[in-house]
């Protein structure tokens, strides 16, 4: 981890940011399609059991959108599964979601026993000293760290102790219409920058407003930029902990993101969802969103397919991704509802096959490695093929705040408004800034 003492002083409200929230639903799907909770309020630490009484694990996640009915199936398994314990999941708003964490642990009310976190949250919550190491209550499961790839157990190690069980890796990955690839005369999806716009030119017709690939002006860039700015071999921060993405690797990354306008093979201006929307309605031959899409696109009867991201860089083969974890909060002392959250934890370590029917590519290998995930559809596979390649956001307490005005100034420039070089100069100065506070 960066050594920046720093960054010690913590904000509750900061947490927010679209970085941190990403890779539960887009923000339409967050808004319009709200999964069913299994509970709406979530108890105190359940009392020692008695009279063979179940003891309640109280469950929060962020999975408000298309994705929280598939986790919902995972709960409702378990519970089935076994008479000793009873899950209840919580699912609170994606939008609201570490605000109300926050909240929960401040007022030491209605903390759950165990919670969903972001990868990239947990070195801020592990040096406010509100999580609890895991590896005890893993080992007495028989929750085995080398299940999960090690850059995610990694990222949530510290002075040795681990903190967060993986779910997922939810890397960036591109939907393509099959359709349009087909009347295009175009066999394949393309694997690197000269290919790809190659195919956005001539999937590209204006005479019946179909866009080669409509470059998105706010988000999924939160998962663009990085990922084309670690092909260009740039970086978020340098050696030292200093603001980077303003170097002659991010100038280019954007350079190239705002010539697909200029190409026009994407609209000068895509309104926020407007990429989203426009595929869902076959306007839109390629598209950049995460797994959680897969859903929405399913129900729309779209015929697509879907592929790592190209190499849109000019140096290596890089995606950014984020990672859904397991968290245990410092207040789960009970001793037989943590005998409760690892027999969930080991069952969901076993039998999260239901989490990549949602379209995401899971953790736990002795998953990826069944008969089961093998044989599902051709997302789940590519999406794990990025896991060889994966970059997270730096390991930095409060990353969120700090990289707030990345997106507002990289609006900026893909929308032509500013010159590329001066937007990421100015975004740098406010999260330099930022990094101050």
């Amino acid at each position: 981890m960066v050594n920046m003492k720093k960054f010690q002083t913590l904000g509750v409200t900061v947490l927010a940011s679209a970085i941190v929230l990403s890779g539960c639903s887009t923000k339409k799907d967050a808004e319009s399609s709200a999964a069913p909770a299994a509970s709406t309020d979530a108890a105190a630490t359940q009392a020692p059991a008695s009279n063979g009484e179940k003891v309640n694990i109280n469950f929060w996640t962020p999975f408000s959108g298309n994705d929280g009915p598939f986790m919902k199936k995972i709960v409702d398994k378990y519970n089935k599964a076994q008479d000793k314990y009873t899950v209840k999941m919580t699912i609170q708003p994606n939008g609201d979601y570490y605000k109300l964490l926050d909240t929960a642990f401040a007022t030491k009310k209605s903390v759950p026993d165990v919670a969903i976190m972001h990868l990239d949250q947990t070195p801020t919550y592990i040096s406010k000293d509100l999580l609890q190491p895991i590896e005890a209550i893993a080992k007495t499961a028989g929750v085995d760290q080398a299940n999960f790839p090690a850059a995610t157990v990694d990222y949530s190690t510290k002075d040795g102790h681990w903190y967060s069980i993986p779910l997922d890796i939810h890397p960036l990955i591109m939907y393509y219409n099959k359709d349009l690839f087909k009347a295009a005369g175009i066999e394949a999806p393309p694997t690197n920058r000269e290919e790809f716009v190659a195919a956005a030119l001539k999937l590209t017709d204006a005479s019946k407003g179909v866009w080669g690939a409509a470059m998105p002006t706010f988000w999924i860039q939160n998962f663009l930029f990085p990922t084309v700015l670690f092909q260009n071999g740039g970086s978020f921060l340098d050696d030292k902990g200093n603001i980077a993405y303003n170097s002659p690797a991010g100038v280019e990354a954007v350079t190239f993101m705002r010539s697909l306008t200029t190409m026009k093979v994407s609209p000068p201006i895509v309104a926020a969802d407007g990429d989203f929307n426009l595929f869902q309605q076959g306007k839109s031959a390629m598209h950049f969103n995460g797994p959680w899409s897969k859903d929405a696109f399913d129900k729309a009867k779209i015929n697509y397919g879907v592929a790592p991201v190209p190499q849109l860089g000019t140096v290596k083969q890089a995606v950014f991704g984020g990672s859904h974890n397991f968290i245990i909060p410092k207040t789960t002392t009970d001793t037989n509802v943590l005998a409760g959250v690892g027999d969930f934890l080991k069952y969901v370590s076993d039998n999260s096959i239901d989490w990549a029917e949602s379209g995401q590519a899971v953790a736990s290998k002795v998953v990826r490695d069944s008969d089961a995930f093998k044989a599902m559809t051709q997302q789940q596979v590519e999406v794990a093929k990025e896991f060889d390649y994966v970059q997270f956001a730096p390991k930095v307490l409060n990353w969120g705040p700090i990289s707030d005005s990345i997106w507002s100034e990289l609006a900026n420039a893909l929308q032509g408004k500013k010159d590329p070089k001066k937007a990421l100069d100015d975004a740098a100065a406010k999260s330099t800034q930022a990094m101050k506070k």
